[in-house]
Order: structure tokens, then sequence, then C-alpha cells
């Protein structure tokens, strides 16, 4: 379990290019890193450095000076497609991305990055043009982040409204996942199972059957 989702104020990283696969926000050779922390060098790892481990130049936008301590990502249309990966959102997070906008996700990236405290929130075209218009005229606009509101206030005072599945919604809040919601009702299922014998025996035809 982590920490419970909060609504956060952040400025933003641009990130313009499209179809963005797991393999570009973090290599193949990466995925016996299990040390989630140790993970934020190897995000677009090889967008950002020459194989000597210098940095590439021009400089990657996360390189570029006053990104660093930016937690959200703007980004082109159908992010984290390819295979499914979970390190993608480990990078993501160890780096300081808290929440990626854009016109789309990959099923399983967004699944990945729900159960990772990363939060995918998808905005229809013109929102998002007018994001990158946002961040262009102004690179230190913030954006404030309210996930338990379903929306993200823009500089202007505007708001854009944004949907989450309700469940994932409530596991990000509570800084917890499906085991953990489960192991939170430990008490009400063996309540539940208190009063309500097992009506099947499934042993029934199995060597385990008692005769």
């Amino acid at each position: 379990m982590g920490e419970p989702f909060r609504q956060f104020t952040s400025r933003v990283v641009p990130l313009r290019a499209e179809n963005v696969d797991t393999d570009q926000v973090v290599p193949a050779r990466y995925l016996k890193v299990t040390d989630k922390a140790g993970l934020a060098d190897a995000l677009f790892r090889d967008w950002r450095f020459n194989e000597d481990g210098t940095l590439r130049e021009p400089r990657f936008v996360l390189d570029q000076p006053g990104m660093a301590g930016r937690g959200i990502l703007l980004v082109g249309d159908n992010f984290g497609a390819g295979s499914s990966r979970e390190h993608a959102p480990w990078a993501l997070a160890a780096w300081g991305i808290r929440a990626i906008l854009s016109t789309s996700f990959a099923d399983i990236f967004r699944n990945n990055a729900l159960k990772n405290g990363v939060l995918p929130v998808v905005v229809d075209a013109a929102t998002h043009a007018r994001l990158f218009e946002l961040v262009a005229a102004d690179p230190d606009a913030q954006l404030t982040v309210d996930l338990a509101e379903e929306g993200i206030l823009l500089p202007d005072g505007t708001t854009i409204d944004f949907t989450i599945d309700p469940f994932a919604r409530r596991m990000l809040l509570a800084g917890t996942d499906e085991i953990g919601y489960v192991m939170a009702k430990l008490a009400e299922i063996q309540a539940w199972e208190a009063v309500h014998p097992v009506r099947v025996d499934t042993r029934i035809g199995t060597s385990l059957e008692v005769g």
C-alpha cells in the first residue's frame, strides 16, 4: 500500500510525442530492477542519456532547467502502448510524476498506473491543445489536480473535469490496493461466513471427499 492520493499543485512537463510505448518509458534491460525508488534514471533512459551515462544534447525535456520537481506530465495521444510492465509507472512515480494528461492511454498502462499511484487523466482534443498552448505561453503555469473532485484547476480559475473508474479512485484516495481493500474487510467477511455455512462441498467427487 502507498500514500493516499492528495490534491496537489504543480508545474507541467510537456512532452508532445505520441504513441510513446512502455519500452521507451523504461527500456527492457531495466525490467529486472526491483527497487522502485531506483528507477528514476531509467525513465526515458534512451532519450535522455548517452551510452556512457552522460546526458544527451540537446537535453530531453525532463533534464531541462526547471523541470525537476514537477509532478504533472502532459503527453501526446496513446501514451503507454506496447508491452505490459509495471516498471513504467514505477519509473514515472520515482521521478516524481503523479498525474499524466493525454487524449488516450493504452488500457494495460492505465490500469498499471492506477495501481501504482500515478493518475492517468483523459481529456478531449480541444482541451489537450489548450493545455499545450497554456504551457507554451507560460512554462511555469501551475495546475491543481483534485482527484476527490475529479477536476483540474487552471491558472485562470476554470476547471477541467475528468472521470476515473470509481473503484480505482477509491483505492487511490485511500492509499491502498485490492488486497488491502479485502484485508480491511476481513472482520466483516469472517462475520458473514460465520452465519452463512458452506452450502456446497467443493470436495465432492475428488480425492478430498469426506465419506
